[in-house]
């Protein structure tokens, strides 16, 4: 041996624990202008340097386990490939991963370590890349309690003798491994410096996986696809969402639709089908629910493996970019259920990831959540901060991603969040509030709306938290929308009630404008409200089977009519009487085969494009100048008017809403101007499955005062129905 190595190191390296193996593998300076070279190649019976000049250099065996050396007369090290001969005769020649050098910056490392590598994707994770006109692929990892760790595949064996890492600066790992293209597999072989504790985990940076039950991550090129929605792009950073419709159409992929055989639909036939669907129903976005990598079909994606990977489940990256690509190039929003509340146990992912709770907390009473049995992430940490918020600049810049919405925002506000007394931590002030998350969120939403201008962040948020779409700088917690669940379960549960009996809680619809201006709100009818029992949305409505479908028209219209953004479960809009499943498709075939669903989906169509073209219902969703009371207060009768107003105040639309079966004749409102009022939309109409009952298209008002208003119509309310006026010639 050219150089003495202490056995110990020698053997550490042979058995796949030595934690620095360019301290001995690779070339290294022999003296008197000599270069050493060494390598290990398990089961090779001989290995042979091929110099850049085609010399070959027989290297010799110095240890049976596969450890070869050679020393050679040189001044400086040379770009050498390895030929390594088996006892079958097979033969393998490849460049040594021990002589290329480091590749990840300094700055890089310091900027991670910070907190502040806001796109540490592209420095962690598996990268194809040349290095002095080498291909391969550079592998990156954060493992800072680990003594060795090792990249493995199929490429290797799955021997972690073969591929040790080098460690750098701040706990991350790093190797380049020649030759090592796309479509590889491979994960990291991790021995821990704590416990005797070795696993195999997934690339926390992944980019695609296997699909499940296989864990194992998968190298791909992200750079390869060609977008085609740069008018799209351009588009969404001008003006602001709060002043646009956005009617968001929250979908299941594995469940929306399927093939007869029963299995999924791919990203591109959802690329042609899904989107074609929202085209003509007339909806602005598609929320998916995680698409991001998960292990368990059951857990919709809630419980991810994967931040950086869409599932494998309905094809590539590529697939998914070409699914996004065409719904902006249709002209339909895209926005992303993001999961950064909590992260599964399974052991080939995060948890417990180098033999230490390194993505969580270690504390139980901090570190998981005892309803879902889950980890908590350590959001104090700088360098799980930078894995979060990279996660969300990734789907938002890589996959031009228009929005994410934040998934149980209240399970990371509080530190006692569904736990009892003793059973939780309080801060250094002795509150509840976790006030690294707290950190972390408005530090994602400042960065997330600087980065990805348009982009959209919407918190699902349950509780009086204020401020939580108010900008950071105010005191807030910067989200751009938050979903309104107190209108969701008001309204919900007003329409279960008997008819007869509403007149007893009439403020459960009006309670919702009193705080309808405190935050940004989406209107949402999620999924979360037709599972567990609950029962579909058409079976939470009162009645028979005719003021079923006549009280889910009502709910929609005044659900897109009220100030708030607008979320639809799938299904919902067409009637399904199942509750949703993620393992069947939606039940297609009562539109085929049943009038009523079919007019019931041509309502929500037409609520939907009457909704965009109509400036006063989205323009002002913020603002009490959108909306105005004509009459709250009718309990009697369960009748609700009110006016929806756009910037220009000539331009407003005047919304009846009638929540008995019984219709309303000569029913008197006041209005701000005078005129013909058009009836625009009727959803008793005939043609949506009411009983046809209206106004005759248009009603010319009259100089009798009411509600504070000037002037008056006399109209009929249709039962279980809303009618929409607007004012189509004004007469002063």
């Amino acid at each position: 041996m050219a150089l003495e190595i202490h056995p110990d190191a020698l053997n550490a390296l042979l058995y796949a624990d030595h934690g620095a193996p360019f301290d001995i593998l690779g070339p290294h300076p022999a003296g008197d202008g000599q270069i050493s070279v060494r390598a290990l190649r398990p089961y090779a019976e001989s290995l042979t340097l091929i110099a850049p000049d085609g010399s070959r250099h027989p290297m010799t065996k110095l240890r049976s386990e596969g450890f070869f050396e050679v020393t050679l007369r040189a001044t400086e090290p040379f770009r050498y490939q390895l030929e390594a001969t088996f006892a079958d005769g097979t033969v393998d020649t490849y460049y040594d991963p021990y002589a290329f050098p480091p590749l990840l910056t300094d700055f890089d490392l310091y900027l991670f370590a910070e907190g502040n590598l806001l796109y540490a994707y592209k420095t962690l994770g598996a990268h194809l890349t040349e290095v002095d006109g080498v291909r391969g692929t550079r592998f990156a990892v954060w493992a800072p309690n680990a003594r060795r760790v090792s990249v493995v595949g199929n490429f290797n064996f799955w021997d972690a003798r073969r591929h040790p890492m080098r460690q750098r600066g701040n706990g991350v790992w790093e190797l380049f491994i020649p030759g090592l293209g796309e479509g590889e597999i491979y994960k990291y072989d991790i021995r821990s410096n704590f416990h005797g504790y070795q696993a195999q985990k997934s690339d926390p940076y992944g980019f695609y996986y296997e699909l499940r039950p296989n864990t194992a991550s998968i190298i791909v090129d992200l750079s390869r696809y060609e977008w085609h929605d740069d008018a799209w792009m351009e588009q969404r950073a001008k003006g602001s969402p709060l002043a646009k419709p956005i009617a968001i159409y929250e979908v299941h992929l594995g469940s929306w639709r399927r093939k007869p055989d029963g299995s999924w639909l791919s990203y591109r036939e959802l690329a042609h089908e899904l989107v074609d669907y929202c085209v003509q129903m007339g909806y602005t976005h598609i929320e998916l629910m995680p698409i991001t990598e998960h292990p368990l079909d059951g857990s919709w994606g809630y419980q991810t493996t994967g931040y950086f990977a869409p599932t494998s489940r309905f094809g590539t990256p590529d697939d998914f970019k070409y699914f996004v690509d065409r719904c902006h190039q249709h002209g339909i929003g895209v926005i992303l259920d993001w999961v950064p509340a909590h992260f599964p146990k399974d052991g080939h992912a995060l948890s417990y990831f180098d033999g230490t709770h390194l993505y969580e907390h270690a504390d139980s009473r901090k570190g998981e959540h005892p309803d879902w049995g889950t980890y908590i992430f350590n959001y104090g940490r700088n360098e799980v901060r930078c894995f979060l918020i990279s996660s969300a600049l990734f789907w938002l810049k890589e996959y031009h991603i228009d929005g994410l919405r934040v998934d149980a925002v209240s399970s990371m506000l509080y530190l006692d969040f569904s736990r009892k007394a003793g059973e939780w931590v309080p801060n250094q002030y002795g509150g509840n509030e976790n006030l690294e998350a707290i950190s972390f969120l408005r530090y994602l939403n400042e960065v997330a709306h600087r980065e990805a201008a348009g982009s959209v962040v919407i918190a699902e948020e349950s509780t009086a938290w204020p401020m939580v779409s108010r900008p950071v700088y105010l005191g807030g917690l910067g989200f751009t929308f938050k979903w309104d669940m107190g209108w969701m379960h008001d309204t919900l549960a007003y329409m279960q009630k008997d008819p007869i009996y509403r007149r007893y809680h009439h403020n459960m619809i009006t309670f919702s404008m009193l705080y309808a201006f405190s935050e940004n709100f989406v209107l949402s009818l999620s999924h979360d409200e037709v599972v567990h029992g609950k029962g579909s949305l058409i079976n939470k409505m009162a009645g028979d089977w005719w003021q079923k479908f006549a009280s889910l028209r009502l709910l929609f219209g005044y659900q897109y009519t009220h100030p708030g953004k607008k979320l639809n479960f799938m299904g919902q809009e067409f009637g399904q009487w199942q509750e949703w499943s993620e393992a069947r498709a939606l039940d297609w075939h009562l539109v085929q085969d049943w009038e009523m669903h079919a007019k019931l989906q041509a309502w929500s169509r037409d609520l939907n494009h009457f909704y965009r073209t109509q400036p006063a219902l989205y323009e002002q969703d913020t603002d009490w100048n959108g909306f105005r009371w004509i009459d709250p207060n009718d309990a009697d009768n369960s009748v609700f008017s009110y006016i929806r107003f756009a910037r220009d105040p000539n331009d407003f639309l005047v919304c009846v809403l009638n929540f008995t079966p019984v219709p309303r004749y000569n029913y008197r409102i006041g209005v701000p101007k005078a005129g013909v009022y058009a009836e625009t939309l009727n959803s008793d109409s005939f043609y949506y499955g009411g009983s046809n009952i209206g106004n005759l298209g248009a009603v010319q008002s009259q100089p009798y005062p009411m509600h504070g208003f000037p002037h008056s119509l006399s109209i009929t309310v249709p039962p279980l129905a809303i009618v929409i006026f607007k004012l189509k010639a004004s007469s002063s």
